[in-house]
């Protein structure tokens, strides 16, 4: 939950955990968030679960709780295939192949269970984007170059 003063006219689209995970004083102080990286005067828009987010299937936020209260991950139907941002839900291919889990876990077993369901989605044919993978970002096309499910390896 940071940068959001990057984009001041975006609606922030967060599942409700983590936004009130972000706004308990005692989370704050034992976790490490900080309001003035997230709470910057946007529009919030507080989801439970998965939310589509523009009505057609083609880009969903999906709960990947684990490494905080309300981690989400985006899951994106690209015209040849999907593809799924884990963000820090999983850090490195690594840790999709290995469940080791890095000790920022807010809960080890919901971290877990989010990895099992990414690997269900990757071996059912999703393209896993990992969220600080160096070897895996090697790999992705950069702009202007357009990104296909396929080129993802």
């Amino acid at each position: 939950m940071g940068g959001n003063a990057s984009l001041p006219n975006a609606r922030i689209v967060i599942q409700r955990r983590e936004w009130e995970a972000g706004r308990d004083a005692d989370r704050i102080a034992a976790s490490g968030y900080n309001p003035a990286d997230y709470d910057t005067g946007q529009d919030i828009f507080p989801i439970d679960g998965e939310h589509d987010l523009l009505g057609d299937g083609s880009v969903t936020c999906m709960p990947t709780y684990g490494h905080t209260p309300g981690h989400q991950s985006l899951r994106v139907r690209l015209a040849d295939g999907e593809v799924v941002l884990t963000s820090d839900a999983c850090y490195l291919r690594r840790t999709l192949e290995e469940l080791r889990l890095s000790p920022f876990a807010y809960d080890r077993e919901g971290m877990l269970a989010s990895l099992r369901h990414l690997r269900a989605l990757r071996d059912a044919g999703a393209r896993l984007f990992y969220g600080h993978d160096p070897e895996f970002w090697a790999t992705v096309p950069q702009a202007p170059a357009e990104v296909r499910a396929a080129s993802i390896s």
